[in-house]
């Protein structure tokens, strides 16, 4: 299999001192890869064992510093096929060890020189599992990586005066410029419209292998211009950032549910959704970041409620359940998903709007795949809408 070559593994290995620096003081010294420079942004943790380039490219990390609580980063290099979205989005990347040599055969190249060509800051050499628990205690908090400022004290300065994650709308920053279409596998059974405030390739995947025919649009998309296009469905992407602050998302989507148009969320399209609906977000103390969290489908309508699926997440932000309205603007809107470790809202669906979403993610690659019938649940609802407008019509030519 293709390996790292000699040249590349004794680049990697010169190592060059970098510093962490939290905000509240906290600071790590270790060994730099990848860019050189300075990188500022809210540290969080991610738990899974393996995905690390699925990590970087989520644009849903967006401004953010990932710490990988697994220690070995980068053993199996990286593949094109594997991002998620065009670039590496992540601000910097905080490792135990990162892998100087890699080996698999699907590879165009190694972690080091993947961050290097991203201009992305990485660290490692750090004791990860003590960073964890003093997020985990802390919580998310604003950090910087420098392989150029090795002065903590002036480093620390420059982290309290970076942007915080609170308030932020960063849909603009990750979402496409211009609308594009992405084509079914075969023929398309069903339009949709996917609103990109930073989503995942795997999204589209999924949508266009049921026969979706998928256009992709900006965030700040209005809902008359949707609402022309005539879809069967529209998608609510995953993204960064503050979900009350994007607010031309949240009037588009209640625009949306009054025409009773079928939507489903995912992350961050579920807060939104759950502003619109009439309920709150709030900011969590770490989030939730990893592969292996258990939710319990509480609610879903069909015969395998109460089932337990191990599921991905990446999210700082949540619903808060106490305030799903039991009569809103769009009817009663009830808790349909709940995380089993910590009591946190995980899905949500409208019983009088053909709408709902979950906080994880069900189109996670590498995985798990437990939740990928959620995909066929919003598959249902555009048909149910197609088959009330169909009666509707012959109502119509009988009158």
């Amino acid at each position: 299999m293709p390996a790292q070559s000699t040249a590349e593994a004794a680049e990697a290995a010169e190592a060059r001192g970098a510093i962490l620096v939290t905000e509240d003081g906290t600071t790590l010294r270790g060994e730099g890869f990848g860019a050189t420079g300075t990188a500022f942004g809210e540290i969080v943790f991610n738990t899974a064992m393996a995905g690390y380039q699925e990590v970087l490219t989520d644009p849903s990390y967006h401004r953010q510093i990932v710490t990988m609580t697994a220690p070995h980063q980068g053993n199996y290099g990286v593949a094109e096929a594997d991002a998620e979205s065009s670039r590496v989005q992540v601000a910097g990347f905080v490792v135990r060890a990162a892998s100087r040599m890699h080996a698999n055969h699907r590879a165009a190249g190694g972690l080091d020189g993947y961050l290097r060509d991203s201009g992305v800051v990485g660290i490692s050499e750090v004791d990860t599992r003590r960073l964890t628990r003093h997020i985990r205690a802390a919580g998310a908090m604003r950090a910087a990586i420098s392989t150029e400022l090795l002065d903590a004290d002036a480093l620390l300065a420059q982290v309290r005066q970076s942007d915080s994650m609170a308030g932020a709308d960063l849909t603009s920053e990750v979402s496409t410029d211009e609308p594009y279409e992405v084509a079914p596998a075969g023929n398309a059974r069903y339009r949709v419209i996917a609103y990109d405030f930073g989503i995942k390739r795997n999204i589209l995947r999924l949508l266009t292998a049921a026969g979706c025919a998928v256009r992709v649009v900006p965030a700040t998309t209005p809902a008359e211009q949707v609402l022309a296009a005539q879809p069967d469905g529209v998608f609510l992407s995953n993204g960064p950032g503050d979900p009350a602050a994007v607010r031309p998302a949240i009037d588009a989507i209640a625009t949306l549910l009054g025409c009773e148009m079928p939507v489903f969320g995912i992350c961050l399209g579920h807060q939104l959704l759950g502003h619109a609906v009439g309920a709150a977000t709030y900011k969590m103390t770490f989030g939730h970041h990893g592969a292996n969290q258990p939710v319990r489908a509480l609610d879903r309508g069909w015969p395998d409620s109460g089932r337990v699926e191990v599921t991905s997440h990446n999210h700082g932000f949540a619903v808060a359940a106490e305030s799903l309205p039991a009569d809103g603007p769009f009817g009663r809107v009830t808790q349909s998903h709940v995380n089993l470790n910590d009591g946190v809202n995980e899905g949500l669906r409208c019983h009088d709007v053909p709408a709902f979403s979950v906080q994880y993610h069900p189109e996670a690659a590498p995985g798990p795949h437990d939740a990928r019938y959620l995909f066929d649940d919003f598959l249902r609802l555009m048909a149910a809408r197609a088959r009330s407008a169909q009666r509707s019509d012959t109502r119509m030519a009988r009158a």
